[in-house]
């Protein structure tokens, strides 16, 4: 089995967070699959196709990186393209204790699935997809926040 990684997460919007995660654990890992997960119950604020998109921008000529979506839980995603790492990024205490419990369910439902944490750059510690997508809201500048070639204008 090969060393594949997989990021989950919705990507609503990709933040420079995400990016440096992704970028830090290209040495890691032989691939990264980034999957953007689907909930059908949950209202995005961009499209998948656009949240697409903007990965494909970021990591254009990456050969070690795939972009896939998916729905449904994640250990199902990576049982179906023979993963057996899960990266997470870690921001707070708060995120710990979060990605602690998701981890030990997953290790559960898939004993051969290792969940792997990466602490984020100090610099990005106070920054999520959601602050982000409040300023925006709010008819701000998130350029700080998003990686470079990336236009979310509204």
């Amino acid at each position: 089995m090969e060393n594949i990684a997989v990021f989950p997460g919705s990507f609503d919007p990709i933040t420079r967070g995400h990016e440096s995660i992704i970028r830090r654990a290209l040495p890691l890992f032989s691939k990264v699959i980034i999957g953007i997960g689907e909930n059908r119950d949950k209202k995005s604020f961009f499209s998948l196709e656009q949240r697409r998109n903007w990965i494909q921008t970021i990591f254009a000529g990456e050969r070690r990186i795939e972009i896939l979506t998916y729905s449904g839980l994640t250990v199902t995603f990576c049982r179906s393209h023979n993963v057996r790492f899960i990266l997470r990024g870690l921001r707070t205490a708060a995120d710990f204790e979060f990605e602690r419990s998701v981890g030990q369910i997953n290790k559960l439902l898939l004993p051969e699935i290792e969940t792997i944490f990466l602490l984020c750059a100090p610099e990005y510690a106070s920054l999520s997809s959601s602050i982000v997508r409040d300023i925006l809201h709010h008819g701000g500048d998130v350029k700080q926040f998003i990686p470079e070639g990336i236009d979310l204008s509204l």
